[in-house]
């Protein structure tokens, strides 16, 4: 059952990473999911969070060092790269936690379905060598798309998409997370797919390594087999 926990308080947060990175004291909506992420968002920006820590992480919460110049209260939120989310917490305004139930998944529309099938039938169109493992390859947080094994052996996971955003790319993300820790598979390299990819999604999938593929989708609905049909 998924958990998701909502408190909206007075905070500052600090990133320390590759990079670092502040966001001065100001109330905010902080976002803690049952799969350990942690987001922080201010009213604007849509759905995109001002900073946040995509999992594996982990959370721990106690009391703010001395040197902070107001009371609060301290989130550590640490990934398995050692950074760090520090969210030194003052007046709380709202806490509460909520049961989702199980989520019955994104449901793509005809175009990415069909997009999916085609590429599951022509799997060569991402390389001559590749073939298909399977369809729908089902991961703790959802399917990826495509599972396929390249000309040496190897596995990569392919997600497909219409329109290729960052949201498409941490999507992906996530999927190899969780399928490098299967040592059946292991090591899991991506592609992301789509008939159109927008130009900061393929500079954070390549930055990623994840290697990016434009579909024709016209071009592969003419490839598409006709040996059964009738008509």
């Amino acid at each position: 059952m998924g958990t998701v926990r909502l408190v909206i308080a007075d905070c500052q947060v600090d990133y320390i990473g590759r990079l670092t990175a502040h966001l001065p004291r100001a109330r905010r909506l902080l976002l803690i999911k049952s799969d350990g992420s942690v987001s922080v968002h201010a009213d604007d920006r849509a759905y995109k969070p001002l900073n946040w820590m995509s999992p594996p992480c982990w959370l721990s919460e106690g009391e703010a060092p001395d040197d902070v110049d107001w009371a609060g209260r301290l989130w550590v939120v640490t990934n398995k790269a050692g950074e760090e989310l520090r969210i030194t917490i003052g007046e709380v305004e709202h806490d509460s936690s909520h049961q989702l139930g199980q989520d019955p998944g994104l449901v793509k529309d005809g175009v990415e379905a069909h997009l999916q099938e085609l590429l599951a039938e022509h799997v060569t169109t991402l390389g001559d060598g590749y073939t298909l493992v399977r369809r729908e390859y089902m991961t703790a947080i959802g399917p990826v798309d495509l599972l396929v094994r390249d000309p040496h052996g190897s596995s990569v996971a392919v997600e497909i998409k219409r329109r290729g955003d960052i949201d498409g790319v941490e999507q992906l993300t996530r999927y190899l997370e969780l399928l490098n820790r299967d040592p059946l598979l292991a090591p899991v390299s991506g592609v992301f797919a789509a008939q159109q990819i927008k130009p900061q999604a393929r500079t954070l999938a390549e930055d990623r390594g994840i290697r990016c593929l434009t579909l024709d989708y016209d071009r592969l609905r003419g490839t598409e087999s006709t040996e059964f049909r009738l008509f």
